[in-house]
């Protein structure tokens, strides 16, 4: 796994991928929305991967909300790396669910941003690994996902959706090997997350989550909940009674 498309790379979790991937045998293409910030970034990562002419570490700027740019940026990536090992796929928002309760507009941006934008790209590269026969497909989902929470549920709907579309993506191209990766991390210290107390044993550093995303694509697991417990966690909120969940607003 060593030509590697990162799309939303500047994100703290992505950016934090590619520098563990930033070695001297590896290839990277890095996608983000912030131009400041992707020239920052690949200035690090060409360091780290000792790539003095700028030839294995390239990136390009986009919109990946925008569904009709998506193809031009796959095909450049394709073009810079010669062939796609693996891809992750790690751009989002948090949205303010009140404002999703009070706009109809507000929760569809948010389902599209956070899910059905990242479905589209899933769509369009996934023929092209099908072809290849080999190589990974990881998208970055969350704990959110796995239950409609009162507190996040709009959130939750896309992250939803987008692990339900993984997973018969994962089926589909089994046959063809290629591995598909479902990341679900839990509470990570990201400027996302920055209005939230984040004390407590529960919040992980985007550093240890990157790791785990590294691991898991490389060995193909299935579904990487990301630090390990929230597998734990999320198995007992399902099987709390329907009536305790609601109590607890969980």
């Amino acid at each position: 796994m060593q030509r590697i498309v990162l799309f939303g790379a500047t994100s703290a979790i992505a950016s934090a991928v590619a520098r563990e991937l930033a070695t001297p045998e590896a290839r990277l293409f890095c996608v983000a929305r912030d131009g400041d910030a992707l020239e920052a970034l690949l200035a690090d990562l060409r360091v780290r991967a000792d790539d003095t002419d700028s030839t294995r570490i390239q990136g390009t700027t986009a919109d990946l909300a925008d569904i009709d740019a998506q193809a031009a940026v796959w095909q450049q990536a394709q073009q810079a790396l010669g062939q796609v090992d693996g891809v992750l796929l790690a751009w989002g928002t948090l949205p303010d669910q009140a404002a999703c309760e009070a706009s109809v507009e507000a929760t569809l941006d948010a389902i599209h941003v956070n899910g059905t934008s990242a479905i589209a790209l899933l769509a369009r590269i996934a023929p092209d690994f099908e072809r290849q026969g080999r190589g990974v497909i990881a998208a970055i989902g969350s704990v959110a996902g796995d239950r409609g929470r009162q507190s996040n549920y709009a959130y939750g709907t896309a992250k939803g959706m987008l692990a339900t579309y993984l997973q018969g993506l994962r089926n589909r191209l089994f046959f063809h090997g290629v591995d598909v990766v479902t990341i679900k991390p839990g509470f990570v210290r990201t400027p996302m997350t920055a209005g939230f107390n984040r004390a407590g044993a529960l919040w992980a550093e985007p550093e240890a989550v990157a790791s785990g995303i590294v691991k898991a694509m490389r060995r193909g697991r299935e579904v990487a909940y990301l630090p390990w417990i929230w597998r734990v966690i999320m198995t007992v909120i399902r099987l709390l009674p329907e009536y305790l969940f609601k109590r607890l607003k969980l």
